[in-house]
């Protein structure tokens, strides 16, 4: 069979991905494609029947050629195949998957990956994020079958592929799920920055009919992204951040490449960290919607989560990086909210999976309902739970490095960080060092990348940044 070895197709945190036209081929997409296939076509559960995939694709270069790949892949196994008209968020795509019970669906993105990579998503038909057992069960098919394949316009002739919109009924039910009679009151001024990913100018159109005034920039098809990873946080939204305070925006928003996670920037320039967006969503949901359930966040998740949750007395659960582990728990518990570090957050009763758009629409229903500008509301949040400032950097390392790190972490763990006694490690996913005044340091490989993140909360930006320093020399020093 032709594509490389198995071991160079290795599904991370959220998929697989590679760099494009090295390991991320036609053919390499084929094979995974084939894989998933098998795996549909072999599961007993009634579930599975009715074997029909949705099949979405993001801005990067090639990506609906690749898409057209799963397609007729997917066609060419039994499985009818519907393919997105044109790039889409991922949550599309999970919500067409619960919205008509689907088999499941495929998604090729790299999300806030840098444009030299694409990859691919698979979706459960519950609509998000194959879990761990999904994936190794997928991944154990590689190479194992012959890849199959159909002629792309005499599959859709025979209606084996069907193309259509995705878009639309995401976004019909996010106006159901958002207070849209509030926001069209509101008089507030918008600076929305798609990242030259798949969100285009899809908020805008939620917001038509408001009094939400909604400008744009990066909202055109540019696979190179502007020379920028499509990452909505402060290292690639200062474009952003300068516009809002100079612009006189009320709030400034940012979605990644596929559009599942927010970046958000108040009135001073001043971008949010994806720990203080939740915070700011799960208080929304808790005081001002009267909303119930418990939390989730991944290992990086930050201790104002976990007050907020003594607070209200609400259950607080805690998952190894990776949105799959996330949904899974939306699926076997009450859960209101699910978050990541990275700003993607899922919210209870609608899909198992993060939701850009309907993120940014929260955070501005919170500031009408609170008749509060953003930064009002963080300092009310600051006064009430205490200052919890987050930071983190990635690291690049040769590869050779990376099994003296990781067997170096596991036998010379920190006893202190700086002049703080480190009370306790937490090893759910890589090491988290917390310290005897609650702040801590973690230093984990990256599921997607060849890096190491490396993570800290404390009480202020000067800390965060010594204690980032501090955790990057002592990577250094395990090399």
């Amino acid at each position: 069979m032709g594509g490389v070895k198995m071991a160079d197709i290795k599904f991370g945190t959220d998929g697989w991905r590679a760099i494009i036209s090295d390991d991320f081929t036609f053919a390499n997409v084929g094979i995974v494609s084939q894989a998933i296939s098998s795996f549909i076509l072999d599961q007993k559960e009634p579930v599975y029947k009715k074997r029909e995939v949705v099949i979405g694709y993001d801005t990067r270069f090639m990506s609906d050629k690749y898409a057209e790949i799963i397609a007729k892949n997917m066609a060419a196994n039994g499985i009818k195949a519907i393919l997105s008209v044109a790039a889409c968020p991922t949550p599309s795509v999970s919500y067409y998957i619960k919205k008509y019970k689907l088999t499941g669906g495929v998604m090729i993105t790299a999300s806030h990956n840098p444009a030299e990579y694409n990859g691919v998503k698979y979706k459960g038909f519950f609509g998000g994020s194959a879990g761990p057992d999904i994936i190794k069960d997928i991944e154990a098919r590689l190479h194992k079958n012959n890849v199959k394949t159909l002629d792309f316009e005499e599959a859709l002739k025979k209606g084996l592929i069907v193309k259509k919109d995705l878009v639309t009924d995401q976004l019909d039910f996010i106006k159901k799920y958002a207070d849209m009679a509030k926001l069209k009151k509101a008089k507030l001024k918008v600076l929305v920055d798609s990242m030259n990913g798949s969100g285009g100018t899809y908020l805008g159109d939620l917001l038509k009919g408001t009094s939400i005034k909604v400008d744009y920039m990066n909202t055109e098809l540019n696979p190179s992204f502007n020379g920028k990873s499509p990452e909505p946080n402060g290292k690639y939204l200062k474009e952003l951040m300068i516009r809002v305070k100079n612009g006189g925006y009320d709030i400034g928003v940012a979605t990644d490449g596929d559009a599942d996670r927010v970046g958000i920037v108040d009135e001073k320039g001043r971008v949010l960290s994806g720990h203080k967006v939740m915070s700011l969503l799960l208080l929304h949901l808790l005081i001002n919607k009267k909303m119930t359930g418990g939390v989730v966040q991944t290992v990086c998740g930050t201790r104002l989560i976990d007050k907020i949750s003594t607070e209200y007395g609400i259950k607080a659960y805690e998952t190894p990086v990776g949105f799959k582990y996330l949904c899974e728990l939306m699926i076997k518990e009450d859960i209101l909210l699910a978050g990541e570090e990275t700003g993607g957050i899922g919210f209870k009763n609608y899909i198992p999976e993060r939701d850009g758009f309907l993120s940014a629409l929260l955070i501005m229903e919170m500031m009408i309902t609170m008749k509060k500008s953003l930064s009002e509301i963080l300092k009310w949040v600051d006064s009430k739970f205490g200052k919890y400032v987050y930071q983190r950097e990635d690291m690049s390392f040769p590869e050779k490095s990376r099994d003296n790190i990781v067997s170096g972490l596991e036998k010379k763990p920190l006893e202190k960080i700086l002049n703080k006694k480190v009370v306790s490690l937490n090893k759910a996913d890589g090491i988290k060092f917390i310290c005897e005044d609650e702040s801590w340091l973690l230093l984990r490989m990256s599921g997607t990348e060849p890096k190491l993140r490396i993570y800290a909360e404390t009480s202020s930006e000067k800390l965060a940044g010594e204690y980032i320093e501090f955790g990057r020399k002592y990577a250094l020093s395990l090399m």
